[in-house]
């Protein structure tokens, strides 16, 4: 592994970090069209999908550093999030698995912004255990017709397009799962009203309701019980490069804490004399960079075409683990101040809570963990 930046990657991180720290954080409501179309300006909503069709073509070491400056940059994770669950979540999977007409008619506007991706795997009955799933799609012609429920679909009340996971073979378990490519226009498919969140508030997630929705078949991403390996394939990119932007907030959160300790004065001297103060940021750092290092193997090692399955988990499970006691770290530090909402602490923790949870919870990666030792 090459520890040193060529010098697109050095300029591309420098370009992003520069230009999203002027973006104006969402302080009520949800991202706007005009936030998802300053990404899409980056190429962020489009960086690792092949240029071909409008994306950057980068691999994952190369996305994963540009998302570590969006996440270091930007004032909102939660715009950070939608995007990049956007793009690994919904425009990955068309793009590695979808068919050719599939890929020309969508992912020219999911990377130019003109359209907006989302993922609906997940229901209220299987959360990590996928095998539960409710959702059927049967085969009817040239078409499928798909019904069920998902849940906790970030960015549908604002998505066009929708990667739906539906079971074509129930008795086959996670098997006989399929994917498919759903418009918002088509038939059947409703969108309920966003639900409250701890974190990512900006972030519009609501339930996806698909009432004998016919979707052609077309549209289907690989084959029939397929479903479930593109699933897989999609989250090495969400559990690597998503998780980089969480090392960005993570450094900028621990420059805070450095500026603060310097500058908060109590009985009469700095904080950061303070061995309690200074030892807490030693070890931030710390897990900052060994969480850095595990991540930037993961994403190297997938770039040769490894599967990588335990470095992956690991560095899912350091990242968003780390973000937490990040957080936690800095509320101390804070003090008074990091309870206050104006001070934006109380923000980056709540932003960070949720990581230990979507894309793999992490006692999902400690069970991928057992499994690649062979236990």
């Amino acid at each position: 592994m090459d520890f040193a930046w060529d010098p697109d990657q050095r300029e591309r991180y420098e370009l992003v970090r520069e230009k999203t720290r002027t973006w104006p954080a969402v302080e009520e409501g949800f991202l706007t069209r005009e936030d998802w179309r300053r990404c899409a300006g980056l190429g962020l909503t489009g960086l690792s999908v092949p240029v071909e069709h409008g994306g950057g073509g980068l691999g994952f070491l190369s996305t994963a550093r540009t998302v570590e400056a969006f996440g270091r940059g930007c004032p909102d994770m939660g715009l950070v999030f939608a995007t990049m669950a956007h793009l690994f979540a919904c425009a990955m999977p068309i793009a590695e698995h979808g068919g050719a007409e599939l890929r020309d008619r969508t992912l020219p506007g999911l990377c130019s912004g003109e359209l907006v991706g989302a993922n609906a795997i997940t229901e209220e009955g299987s959360g990590s255990d996928v095998t539960a799933m409710a959702t059927r799609a049967v085969r009817e012609g040239d078409d499928y017709v798909i019904t069920g429920v998902k849940s906790f679909v970030s960015n549908a009340p604002i998505a066009d397009v929708f990667t739906v996971y539906a079971s074509t073979a129930p008795a086959f378990g996670h098997l006989g799962v399929t994917a498919f490519a759903v418009s918002r226009d088509t038939p059947g498919l409703t969108v309920d009203e966003p639900f409250d969140k701890v974190g990512l508030e900006s972030v519009p997630a609501s339930a996806v309701r698909l009432d004998g929705c016919r979707v052609p078949a077309g549209n289907r991403l690989g084959r029939e019980g397929q479903g479930a390996a593109i699933f897989q394939a999609s989250m090495r990119w969400e559990r690597t490069c998503l998780f980089a932007a969480y090392l960005g907030r993570t450094e900028r959160l621990l420059e805070r804490c450095v500026e603060h300790a310097l500058e908060r004065r109590q009985f009469g001297r700095r904080i950061s004399d303070n061995q309690a103060i200074s030892h807490r940021i030693a070890r931030l750092r710390l897990r900052l960079e060994a969480a850095r290092l595990l991540l930037w193997q993961a994403c190297w090692r997938l770039d040769q075409g490894e599967r990588a399955v335990l470095d992956v988990a690991m560095a899912k499970l350091a990242v968003s683990e780390g973000a937490v006691e990040a957080g936690l770290d800095a509320m101390r530090i804070f003090a008074g101040a990091g309870v206050r909402t104006d001070s934006g602490i109380e923000r980056e923790l709540r932003d960070a809570l949720p990581a230990t949870v979507f894309s793999g919870t992490s006692e999902i990666q400690l069970e991928q963990i057992v499994k690649e030792l062979g236990l």
